[in-house]
Formats: C-alpha cells, sequence, structure tokens
C-alpha cells in the first residue's frame, strides 16, 4: 500500500528547527544557571574565607596585646623582685641561714634546738630634752631627717630560742658560747623546766638574742660559718 505524506517539507524542517533551538535554550540556560551557582558559592565562600580570615586576625590582635601585657608584666615583677631583694639586704643585713648556722656551731654536746623566732622591731624611741635656741633645734630637725631616711637600717632584730639540754650546765654553756658570738648581743634566758620524755628527763629551755648591729660579713665569713654548721649537725 503506497503511504503518500501531505505535510509539506518546510513544515517539518520549520518544526525540527524549533526543536533544535529549544534545546539549545535549554542547555543554555542549564550552563547559565551552573555558573550561576558556581558564581554564587564562590562569593559565599570568599565572604566566609574573609570572615575567617578577620577573625584571625582579631584573634591575632589580642593574642600580641596579651604577650605585650606579659612582657610589662615580666619587666614589672623583675622590678620588684629586685626592689624586694634590696629591701630584704636592708631588713637583712644578716641572712637568716648564716644566724641559724652560727646557733647551730654554739650548740654544746646533747644541745638541741626545737624552735627559732626573728622578729624585726623599730627601736624604742628616746625622750629627749627640749632645744635650748633655734640652733639646736635645727640640728634636731636635721638628724631626725637622716634617722627618717635610714629607717630600715634601725631596725633591730630580736631572736627568740626554745631547744632541749640534757641539764642546766649544757644551757648555760650554751649561753655562755652565744654571748661570745659575733653575730649576738644580749642573750638572756628566759625560761628553763624539766621535761620528762618515756624515761629520760631533759631541760626544755628559752632564750632571747639581738643581732649586733652593724654586722658586715664576707662571702669567706659565710661561707665558714655554713661549713662548721654542717660538721656539728654531722656530728651531734
Amino acid at each position: 500500500m503506497l503511504n503518500i505524506n501531505f505535510v509539506p517539507d518546510d513544515y517539518i524542517q520549520n518544526n525540527e528547527s524549533r526543536r533544535t533551538n529549544l534545546m539549545y535554550l535549554v542547555l543554555f540556560a542549564v550552563v547559565m544557571a551552573a555558573l550561576g551557582g558556581s558564581f554564587a558559592t564562590i562569593r559565599i565562600r570568599r565572604r566566609a574565607v574573609s570572615a575567617k580570615e578577620e577573625f584571625v586576625n582579631t584573634r591575632m590582635a589580642r593574642i600580641q596585646k596579651a604577650i605585650h601585657q606579659f612582657e610589662e608584666l615580666q619587666t614589672k615583677r623583675k622590678a620588684m623582685m629586685k626592689t624586694a631583694l634590696t629591701t630584704a639586704q636592708l631588713l637583712e643585713p644578716v641572712p637568716r641561714s648564716v644566724v641559724l648556722a652560727s646557733l647551730t656551731n654554739s650548740l654544746p654536746p646533747g644541745v638541741s634546738l626545737l624552735k627559732l623566732n626573728l622578729i624585726q622591731k623599730e627601736p624604742k624611741q628616746v625622750v629627749r630634752a627640749a632645744p635650748a635656741n633655734k640652733y639646736q633645734a635645727a640640728r634636731g630637725q636635721k638628724a631626725a631627717g637622716q634617722t627618717k631616711v635610714s629607717r630600715e637600717k634601725l631596725l633591730e632584730t630580736h631572736i627568740g630560742i626554745e631547744g632541749m639540754a640534757p641539764s642546766d650546765l649544757q644551757v648555760a654553756a650554751y649561753i655562755e658560747r652565744l654571748g661570745t658570738s659575733a653575730l649576738l648581743d644580749n642573750v638572756a634566758l628566759v625560761e628553763s623546766k624539766e621535761r620528762k620524755i618515756e624515761d629520760t628527763t631533759f631541760r626544755e629551755f628559752k632564750l632571747t638574742a639581738m643581732l649586733k648591729r652593724d654586722v658586715h660579713l664576707t662571702k669567706d665569713d659565710v661561707d665558714g660559718i655554713k661549713t662548721r654548721a654542717e660538721k656539728s649537725v654531722y656530728n651531734f
């Protein structure tokens, strides 16, 4: 059977052209949408990177500020430590370890220290008579000013010593040795009482003394005192 097509060829070609153009438009739209999405994604990522970079910069600025403050605190700490050491040298002309070593060196056989207290006090003010004239008053004001400047050097170091000994003879010998010490002055007995530990009787004593003023010890003196103290501890 013979098939006869009554549709003109131009019409068929026009339809095919429309379909091809429509397909191209769809593909172009898809490509443009993909490009638009990629561009939007890139912008979003760029904003996120910029925000992260700003956050990192802000954090770095804070860290740098904290480091700067820490360095300032370290500088202030060093200055305070230097001031504290200088003040300690003014307030303690003789280190406490040297005082303890000197007390240990003077221990008679069988005597042991239980407690040691070092207290610094201002000297008692002496009541002076009223100045007779303006010249004496001016000299008194000048002396008062000098005393105020060197007030730290006028502090008195009082020492409280507590220990135990076999008898009062050792306590008396210890007091005699401390009395001849180059560091101590005004050594006195406060209390001496009997104390019994298990079946052994001891004498528990308390002494007071003062550190001499204007005591200047060299490094050799300090080393010698500490060395003798170590030997006396080993021999005890």
